[in-house]
């Protein structure tokens, strides 16, 4: 299972080497253009996006909620004091 993991890694370089060094035609047939995929390191790897990722779905504010979401949330309180 170790060797398997460390091959993944290895292809998974691979594969972002190749992507990190992508173009994209630009332009006409007449002139034609190529330009990076991506245009800064951000574009190819959000690391904030990545950990907030991580951290989950936030709480929602309730200041945010419609009334009816309001009413759904202390349903859902009573019920689960109720053991329901």
């Amino acid at each position: 299972m170790a060797q398997i993991d460390k091959q993944y890694e290895m292809h998974m370089q691979a594969w972002l080497n190749h992507q990190v060094t992508a173009n994209k035609n630009v332009g006409s047939k007449d002139k034609p253009k190529m330009e990076p995929v991506f245009k800064d390191f951000k574009s190819f790897f959000d690391y904030e996006k990545a950990i907030k990722s991580l951290e989950g779905p936030s709480k929602p504010n309730k200041s945010n909620l419609t009334n009816r979401q309001k009413r759904m949330v202390e349903a859902a309180k009573i019920l689960n004091k109720k053991g329901g």
